[in-house]
Order: C-alpha cells, then structure tokens, then sequence
C-alpha cells in the first residue's frame, strides 16, 4: 500500500492476527474444535440420558478437557457423573446434618480469592481424623459439600478454586489412606477441571510415607496443580498468586478464616 511504513505493516499484521484468534472462540472462551466436540458430546449425551440437557457447554467443556478432547471418554466420563450424582445427592445437595461428625473436627474453611479470582479453601489435615461415627461415607459426603460450597463461589468467567492444605501437627493418627482415596476419586472423576491450584505447607516428614501411597493413583493434569511450599518460603509463595487482603491471617495476611459450614 502506498504511503504506508514497515511499521505500519507490523501494526497490520498484528491486529489482524488478534482479529483472527478471537474469531476462533465462541462466546464461553472454547476453541472452534472444541465448539464442535462440545455439539459431538451433547448429542451422545442426550441421546443415553435426557437430563445431560440440563448442563451448560462449559459443564460438558471440563469434562472434555479432563479427556484431552477425546468425545468418547468424556462422554462416558460425564454419563458416570450424571448416575453418580443422582445416587449419592438424590436431593441435588448435602446438608449440614448429613456432615455433623466431620464439621465437628473444624478442619475446613473457605474465604478470599486468589488473583485470578479463584475461590480459596483451606484445609488442616492435622484436624482429619478417620470419622468412626460416620464412617468413610460420611467423609466423602462432607468432601461433596465442600466442593459444592467452593463451586457455588466460582464467579462467571472462572471455572476453578484454588486449596491450601496445612499439614500442622499431622501424625499417624490423621493418615486416613481410604478417605484420602475416596477424596481424589471423588475430585478427578466428578469435579474434574475445578481445581486451580494446591498449596501443600507445613509439611512433617511423617507424611512422606502416606504421600507415596496416594500419589501414584493421582493423575498427570492434577499432579501438576500441586505445590509443596517450603515454611521459610511461604507466605512469599503464597503472594505470587493471592493478594495479602485475600490471604489468611496465619499466613501473613488480613483474612480471618471462616468455617466452611459458615460461609
């Protein structure tokens, strides 16, 4: 074009090469291939169980991204979430009174956000002892409505939550194989994509032993969330991702916890 500079090109080329990557995204920020699995998986859904039309395309997106966008493992993904949750929650959530043994170990709370907007949950596994009362159901009953609390806290445009897990005073007594088990099943089949980041702090090297029975039934996308912060280090890791008006008072911040019954 006449009259018009390298710079001027540069600047061309540049907008419309921004021009075209937002053309490629729809409107709930997924991919034209993943647009078009999102239709694939809807389809096959809707045709095994009718209900799947309840559940938005970001819904269906997490699971599809749980299975590198593969539609049939995520579809069979999806189909075992929807039985599981019409078994486990046949009322759609877990009230307090289904969780009194676990609330009753204070163990969890939930306030602030991260600088992504995330929801922050922290967890005290030091306070997780194995529930004889309510036993392992009653557990991963209280793991279902944590998550769901953490969820409901997710603003638009945000699908993930972020954890830190505090292992102070942690012993033998606390090491709960099973629950821990049945938590990260729970976790990566029917919550999959939600978790933004886990930061491990406080850790005894007592844990070690548990942490190897655990580990390998992790998978790759989830390992990678998890951060082990060393105590000298940590509430400089922690402010790489959470404003220190966001962050708990315990770990150098202005935030009182909240109990997660309560918030």
């Amino acid at each position: 074009m006449e009259g018009t500079t390298m710079v001027d090109r540069q600047k061309e080329c540049k907008i419309y090469t921004e021009t075209e990557t937002v053309s490629l995204q729809n409107d709930n920020g997924s991919s034209q291939d993943e647009h078009k699995k999102i239709l694939q998986m809807r389809a096959l859904l809707e045709k095994h169980d009718p209900t799947s039309k309840e559940y938005d395309d970001v819904t269906i997106r997490r699971f599809l991204r749980a299975r590198d966008l593969d539609v049939d493992k995520a579809c069979a993904m999806f189909l075992k979430y929807l039985k599981w949750r019409k078994t486990f929650i046949p009322e759609g959530s877990i009230s307090v009174s289904e969780v009194q043994n676990e609330i009753a170990q204070n163990k969890m709370f939930m306030q602030g956000t991260d600088k992504n907007g995330r929801p922050i949950a922290v967890v005290f596994g030091g306070r997780h002892y194995c529930n004889k009362k309510g036993g392992v159901e009653e557990f991963k009953r209280f793991v279902v409505f944590a998550l769901d609390k953490l969820c409901s806290r997710i603003p638009p445009g945000q699908e993930k939550f972020v954890v830190i897990g505090d292992l102070q005073g942690w012993g033998y007594t606390c090491s709960d194989i099973r629950g821990y088990l049945a938590a990260l099943s729970i976790l990566q089949d029917y919550y999959p994509e939600r978790l933004g980041k886990l930061f491990i702090v406080h850790v005894p090297y007592v844990f070690i032993t548990a942490w190897k029975m655990v580990y390998p039934f992790i998978d790759e996308n989830t390992k990678k969330k998890i951060v082990f912060v060393e105590k000298k280090q940590m509430k400089s890791t922690l402010l790489k991702d959470i404003e220190e008006n966001q962050l708990p008072e315990i770990y150098g911040g202005n935030l009182k916890l909240v109990p997660i019954h309560d918030s």
